[in-house]
């Protein structure tokens, strides 16, 4: 029959062998799903920065004083990536043509239609970013539990009068 101490009676391979199990799920698990989903959720928020970018650009278009005719040529400046930018010629700007994030879905859009269309994307990008959050709070609980079981492993390993000891 066991006593209520026989974790204690536990052989320090055994004790040693169920610590590197559980560092190993935290290392090989836990940390990669949790660096993965924070990944995720940093290009959600990248998107939104891009929508968000384009929201404000097409209500300065819209802001624009009322003699200044959309339909007729606009000069802008286009970055072709890593800042470097080019200049263009928007021959209508009453319309955009924007992605629609379905296998590269290209949609012709009023103004007024693209702002109804990016705040409800922004909406639902939102929700995914505040499940992948609510997702990594979970991870880091779980590790948190596995590194506290294995601080109380290992305090089973050490004498009970060291443990208590007074300065």
């Amino acid at each position: 029959m066991s006593s209520p101490d026989s974790e204690q009676d536990t052989p320090p391979q055994d004790l040693e062998a169920q610590i590197n199990k559980y560092e190993s799920f935290v290392t090989d698990r836990l940390r990669p799903h949790l660096l993965a989903t924070l990944k995720k959720r940093d290009e959600i928020y990248n998107v939104i920065s891009e929508y968000l970018k384009l929201k404000s650009q097409i209500q300065l278009l819209q802001s624009r004083p009322n003699n200044t005719d959309l339909s007729r040529d606009l000069k802008t400046l286009v970055d072709i990536g890593c800042q470097f930018y080019v200049q263009a010629r928007i021959p209508d700007a009453t319309k955009i043509i924007l992605n629609m994030g379905c296998n590269n879905l290209h949609v012709e859009l009023t103004l007024d239609e693209a702002v109804a269309f990016i705040e409800k994307k922004e909406r639902v990008l939102l929700k995914q970013a505040e499940k992948h959050t609510e997702t990594a709070a979970k991870i880091k609980a779980h590790i948190k539990i596995v590194l506290e079981t294995i601080q109380q492993l290992l305090d089973l390993n050490v004498p009970e009068t060291e443990r208590f000891r007074e300065p």
